[in-house]
């Protein structure tokens, strides 16, 4: 039989085993119970292997300010008397020491007790009283995004987690405008290596840099589907589940099993132009005629991504995001890990990179 997967495991430990103490032991508590975070049952992308760390049965309950003050404590600690070792065959320890400083929490029972502007702080570094500015939005990770509003809420008596991840589900219009002009500005930047690299006989340069702009591809297609991507180990999953995929996965793996670079040269200028019919058809903001043809008098062929970034650009709203740099949001400059998994630290990193910026909204934000 297949392993139960963590979103069915940790919904059915809430409704079958935490929810009914709940109601029994503390019967006036409104809260919403959800699984979100961390972990790839976040995304159900979990298998046998998952279960190797970090996996158990884990519920996180949300409560108010005055609930967290008044009971939390009091709801670990009930809880931690009665609760099972496992359920389902998987255990429930483990799961709820990493936060403890925000989260009241037991490792021996998979429980948390959060408040939402606590979990907010935690995972994003911002302020649920304060709305978030353009340049917010520009320093906020999509693999983070993600950790808020993937996953499943069980309950929710207040409505209050429901709405905030309501209100992040995607990026506001003229942000999404904005990562979407500088996503095609990555690739007008390099297109014509992919050739150039090749030419001069370097076909382990031009596969790579050819690889390079796959992923720009990919990561595109979850901006024109209105989805947030995941980080690189489930960057490839998550896009075989975008409704575009049936028509751009064999494009981008003629791409990478091109045996040289004219090959893998052709195979990407059909994928860029693919991608550009996608945006169009989909009805996205922007008027262009996507067209290819050769890099100026060079046997390379590329996309007039330059036009296309220039007609999106021109759709923002917003004149201080509009006249920006087409410098991009966090995940078009770094991958990093140590920037990405740190929420303070990446706003910081885009706040610098627009600080010459006038005007701008950083003295609004």
């Amino acid at each position: 039989m297949a392993a139960i997967q963590g979103i069915e495991l940790s919904r059915r430990y809430y409704w079958d085993i935490v929810a009914p103490w709940l109601s029994r032991e503390f019967p006036g508590l409104d809260h919403a119970a959800a699984l979100i975070g961390y972990g790839s049952e976040l995304l159900g992308l979990d298998d046998e292997m998952s279960r190797d760390h970090d996996f158990s049965a884990r519920v996180q309950l949300f409560v108010s300010e005055t609930q967290f003050d008044g009971s939390a404590t009091a709801v670990v600690g009930g809880f931690g008397k009665v609760a099972p070792p496992s359920f389902l065959g998987v255990t429930t320890r483990g799961g709820s020491s990493r936060h403890r400083v925000l989260a009241r929490g037991d490792e021996s029972h998979g429980v948390e007790v959060w408040t939402v502007g606590t979990a907010l702080g935690h995972w994003l570094a911002i302020d649920a009283d304060v709305p978030l500015q353009p340049i917010d939005w520009l320093g906020l990770a999509e693999q983070r995004l993600l950790s808020i509003t993937a996953g499943e809420v069980f309950r929710d008596d207040t409505g209050a987690l429901t709405a905030l991840r309501t209100d992040l589900s995607y990026f506001p219009r003229d942000v999404w405008l904005y990562k979407l002009a500088s996503r095609w500005q990555r690739i007008a930047e390099e297109q014509a290596f992919v050739g150039r690299a090749g030419f001069v006989g370097d076909e382990l340069g031009s596969r790579v840099i050819a690889a390079r702009l796959v992923r720009d591809l990919m990561r595109l297609a979850f901006l024109i589907e209105r989805r947030y991507a995941p980080y690189s180990k489930w960057l490839g999953a998550a896009f075989s589940r975008l409704p575009c995929a049936g028509d751009l996965s064999p494009m981008l793996d003629r791409v990478l099993g091109a045996p040289d670079w004219k090959t893998r040269d052709a195979a990407l200028a059909e994928a860029y132009l693919a991608a550009a019919e996608l945006h169009r058809s989909r009805g996205l903001p922007g008027d262009f005629q996507p067209r290819v043809g050769a890099y100026f008098t060079r046997p390379f062929t590329v996309i007039n991504a330059d036009e296309i970034v220039a007609s999106i650009r021109a759709e923002i709203v917003d004149p201080a995001l509009r006249d920006l740099p087409v410098i991009g949001a966090l995940d078009e400059v770094t991958d990093s890990t140590a920037v990405i998994e740190s929420p303070q630290r990446s706003r910081a990193a885009m706040r610098a990179l627009f600080d010459d910026v006038e005007p701008g909204p950083l003295e609004e934000a």
